[in-house]
């Protein structure tokens, strides 16, 4: 299926995104508590306030999203299950895994899935 250096390159690019996201989601909370603790003089500021705190917010979120996912495939990894897709069990091809290493997917069955996902 995968060589070692495969999984253990795809196993370092996991937690070095999960850290990347682990700080910039410390760091958008940290802006958004800042925001939050200026007093802003007009409505106007005010909006921009609210704007820029519901913006990161959807960021964390996002982000969050994300590292679920990123922890998914290193639990994976340690399982001996990675890379198989979850819909139809088969290995993802390696060339996805480089471009997307916490692809739970392979192409074919990402399509199905995000056409389902388009229809509800």
């Amino acid at each position: 299926m995968y060589n070692e250096n495969d999984i253990i390159n795809l196993k370092t690019e996991l937690v070095n995104k999960a850290e990347n996201i682990k700080n910039n989601i410390e760091k958008s909370q940290n802006e958004i508590e800042l925001m939050r603790n200026q007093s802003p003089t007009d409505d106007g500021d005010h909006a921009v306030l609210m704007n820029d705190t519901s913006i990161e917010d959807t960021l964390i979120g996002k982000q969050l999203k994300e590292l679920k996912e990123i922890e998914l495939a290193l639990d994976k990894i340690s399982n001996g299950n990675y890379g198989i897709c979850e819909m139809c069990e088969e290995a993802i091809d390696i060339d996805r895994l480089k471009v997307k290493p916490f692809a739970k997917f392979c192409i074919s069955c990402r399509e199905i899935n995000e056409k389902e996902m388009s229809e509800k």
